[in-house]
């Protein structure tokens, strides 16, 4: 069986959703009162491989919200995050996806140094990232979207916004090994870190984003989502793709310009429909086929049989993992949304 563990957007969004699904007496929780609700299993799922295989999974709702990384609540957002985890295998789930924030949380908070959850000892192996699904198909959404806007994969110039993280450096491993882009722009905060990862790809230009943004083509944004509110759409170049690969996903209401084109980034569609309820609160298109490709990896691991933590740790993929979920993923119908 597998598992998601996710969470809503905002205690707006919270608010909205709790409503939307009949729970008014939830919709007037204020933030204090969703810092005390324990993890619950909101949802069963199924979903059928084109292979003809069948895979089970369970929802975790770990009613974490990301007003909870602010100021003193830190503790609490660690405390969701352990308390969802152990709740998933409390439950028998063999393989579990961290989504959202969950994973961000997990490392950058160092909790694999506290897997002990009051009587249970988190088994860090049936848990996974999903990083390695999503930086492939953000990777995959780079090079078709290219094609359906007549950018020339060999004149194009790519700016990776967040390079140094977990999916933005393989993201630039990939496009610098395996697609014959012009120019790749490295953007992030460190520039030890920038300069470590120039160093290890043997290419690409470290850059500002000021100075970034105009020159390229296509802009992979795998950064936080409060610098996504500096984006001037007059900056950009004509066309100019961007693959909001961010969460939660914000681009396409903050930049609208004529020849200006955003993709939902790290975002999968099935070609089958799921029998699941939770996506629609995720605002897809499509609920029914359009996932995250973080959630999309526990699914594949599961009708694998490949029940470890596959993705796990940071800047750790490898570009031989991401063909190795690519591979599976176009095998039980799931392919990169392009819409």
């Amino acid at each position: 069986m597998f598992g998601l563990i996710g969470h809503l957007t905002s205690l707006a969004h919270a608010q909205r959703v709790t409503r939307e699904l009949g729970y008014e007496e939830y919709a007037e929780w204020d933030l204090e009162v969703w810092c005390s609700a324990p993890p619950q299993i909101v949802d069963e799922i199924t979903v059928r491989s084109i292979t003809g295989q069948v895979a089970r999974g369970l929802y975790v709702e770990s009613f974490f919200l990301p007003e909870m990384l602010a100021g003193s609540r830190i503790k609490t957002a660690i405390r969701k995050i352990l308390n969802a985890m152990a709740h998933a295998q409390k439950h028998g789930i063999d393989i579990t996806a961290l989504g959202g924030f969950s994973s961000i949380v997990f490392e950058n908070f160092n909790l694999s140094q506290m897997l002990r959850v009051r009587n249970i000892e988190l088994d860090i192996h049936r848990f996974t990232t999903g990083n390695t699904h999503t930086a492939y198909i953000i990777c995959r959404q780079v090079e078709a979207a290219m094609v359906k806007y007549g950018i020339e994969l060999t004149k194009a110039t790519v700016a990776v916004c967040g390079a140094t993280g977990d999916i933005g450096s393989a993201v630039c491993r990939w496009l610098a090994q395996r697609s014959e882009i012009g120019e790749l722009l490295l953007v992030a905060r460190d520039p030890q870190r920038l300069a470590d990862l120039q160093g290890s790809l043997g290419r690409g230009q470290v850059m500002a984003m000021p100075e970034a943004l105009p020159k390229a083509d296509v802009v992979v944004w795998v950064t936080s989502m409060t610098q996504g509110m500096s984006l001037n759409p007059a900056e950009l170049r004509r066309p100019c793709v961007l693959i909001d690969g961010g969460y939660p996903k914000n681009l396409a209401t903050q930049v609208q310009a004529p020849g200006v084109y955003v993709l939902n980034g790290g975002v999968v569609e099935h070609s089958l429909d799921i029998d699941w309820r939770i996506m629609k609160t995720a605002d897809m298109l499509n609920p029914a086929r359009h996932l995250f490709a973080c959630f999309a990896e526990s699914m594949l691991l599961e009708l694998e049989g490949w029940h470890t933590n596959f993705s796990w740790g940071r800047n750790n993929i490898a570009i031989e993992s991401m063909e190795k979920i690519g591979e599976v993923s176009q095998k039980h119908g799931f392919r990169p949304l392009i819409a």
